[in-house]
């Protein structure tokens, strides 16, 4: 046992002169002995003793207990109280100054012995709690995301400064209010939000487990975006005791979020615009051949006008010629013009096939100058889609060019490209390209679509990486793997149409 300084507070010194003697049969110093209440404090502030044994009853203004009280109060020094009565008045008293332990005078050396050790024992390990809070406090207090602390009754315990500062609220006007009161989002207080705004996220969803993003509205009114979490406070016996709430301001967060997203989308039409500089002859084509048949027709139209009779029955399928060449023509421009134009992605339905078609028009040019073969094959339940057309244009003909460039190089066998869409299992939809060119190396596959990685002599590597984008933005799936016995396969996978819309 580790020897204890003590302090004696006994109103006979009689006794208190025999009690320091058995003090130090057993080991223990004595730092002071004194009968007087006030005496007793001051010594125990001057002389910090690891325990004071003090008597209940005392001479002068202040007994024992109230002694003992403002000890505990001052020094937060163990009092173990010494008595030769055990009524229920006295004891009821004593006990409300939180003692360490009682002595019935007359008492021997053991039973002093046992007490003292009981109380030094008690007392530090109540120290290593307090200091444990103290540094669970600090702790709590110095982290930079917010936390707010309730009890079993969701009644808050405690708040760090970060969450005072986000809350509008301090910890001295929120103590024992509902945290429902203090951490309240937008919807709960029955505001209009926005819609691109979170539903409510009560505190209960959080503490269950649910991490979220809210919008905190402080005591003033401001709304914060928050990121938001919680977890229950478990006791010893395994029931819940309180629960703890973590959140953290995003505002700066969201903010370079959307200042990304407008970098991708002016890279993307950057990209897009470069890409059809790229196809300028293949357009041309494209949109001079219908032009050229309208000035056919229409000629050939006049002659059959300038008949005598007039022949109305050739005029009318002339016509009717002209018409489609003209909506051909049309389709290419207005293809051209989604890709060029700068405005936010929007999802809509549209079918699968009918722009894989437009792509392949619009890269035709290319696609007869290297002499490569075209087929399609689409699974109808896959051609359904939900999702930014021309965003997912601009990832076909990305795809659809990348395989004329990995095929133009190849003069031992056949140029053929492969598009062909399924739905998964998963409720997905897919579209496979795949080409006979010269494939890709399994080292390579893992940085092909990384920002400015590429194998060609020319070009800033930025097509394949806009592509990952662009399906990453959707929640889909781009992979690419070897085909056989040439060839890569490139594959795009989407939710559904039905489980976005």
């Amino acid at each position: 046992m580790t020897p204890a300084r003590i302090l004696v507070v006994e109103d006979d010194r009689i006794v208190a002169r025999d009690i320091a003697q058995q003090l130090a049969r057993i080991g223990h110093s004595v730092v002071g002995m004194t009968a007087v209440g006030t005496e007793a404090i001051e010594i125990a502030l001057d002389q910090r003793p690891d325990l004071v044994l003090m008597d209940v009853r005392l001479d002068g203004a202040l007994d024992g207990v109230e002694a003992a009280l403002r000890i505990r109060e001052q020094a937060r020094i163990p009092v173990v109280y010494l008595t030769a009565y055990a009524d229920d008045d006295t004891i009821t008293r004593a006990s409300m100054t939180e003692p360490f332990g009682y002595l019935l005078k007359p008492f021997d050396n053991s039973q002093l012995r046992t007490v003292i050790e009981m109380a030094l024992y008690k007392h530090n390990a109540e120290r290593r709690l307090h200091e444990s809070e103290r540094r669970y406090a600090a702790t709590l207090s110095s982290i930079g995301d917010a936390v707010i602390a309730t009890d079993n009754e969701s009644r808050v315990t405690f708040m760090n400064p970060v969450a005072e500062a986000l809350t509008g609220w301090t910890l001295r006007d929120a103590a024992s209010r509902l945290v429902g009161e203090i951490f309240v989002t937008d919807d709960a207080r029955g505001g209009p939000g926005d819609a691109h705004r979170n539903r409510h996220v009560s505190c209960a969803d959080l503490v269950s487990g649910q991490e979220a993003q809210a919008w905190l509205v402080a005591r003033s009114g401001r709304e914060i975006p928050v990121d938001a979490r919680g977890a229950p406070i478990i006791g010893d016996h395994g029931d819940v005791v309180g629960s703890v709430l973590v959140f953290r301001d995003i505002s700066e967060r969201l903010r370079n979020q959307e200042a990304l997203r407008n970098a991708q989308s002016e890279l993307a039409r950057a990209s897009r615009l470069t890409t059809m500089g790229e196809l300028a002859v293949s357009i041309a084509h494209e949109i001079n051949q219908p032009l050229g048949a309208v000035a056919v027709n229409a000629s050939a139209g006049l002659n059959f006008i300038n008949r005598d009779p007039p022949d109305i029955a050739e005029v009318r399928q002339v016509l009717h010629e002209v018409k489609a060449d003209a909506r051909r023509a049309a389709d290419v421009i207005r293809s051209l013009q989604a890709l060029a134009r700068k405005a936010a992605p929007e999802p809509t339905r549209f079918q699968l096939d009918e722009l894989v078609h437009e792509v392949l028009a619009l890269s035709r040019g290319e696609l007869q100058k290297h002499r490569i073969q075209v087929r399609t094959r689409f699974d109808p339940a896959s051609l359904p889609w939900f999702a930014d057309r021309v965003q997912i244009q601009q990832l076909l003909l990305n795809l659809i060019l990348n395989a004329i460039d990995a095929m133009s190089v190849i003069d031992d066998r056949a140029r053929t490209l492969n598009i062909v869409s399924e739905a998964t299992e998963d409720q997905r939809v897919a579209v496979i390209v795949e080409d006979s060119g010269m494939g890709i190396a399994a080292q390579t596959q893992e940085k092909l679509f990384d920002a400015f990685f590429t194998t060609k002599a020319e070009g800033l590597g930025m097509g394949l990486a806009i592509c990952r984008s662009i399906v990453d933005a959707h929640g889909g799936r781009l992979s690419v793997s070897a085909a056989l016995p040439h060839g890569a396969v490139f594959r795009v996978e989407l939710p559904g149409a039905g489980e976005l819309a």
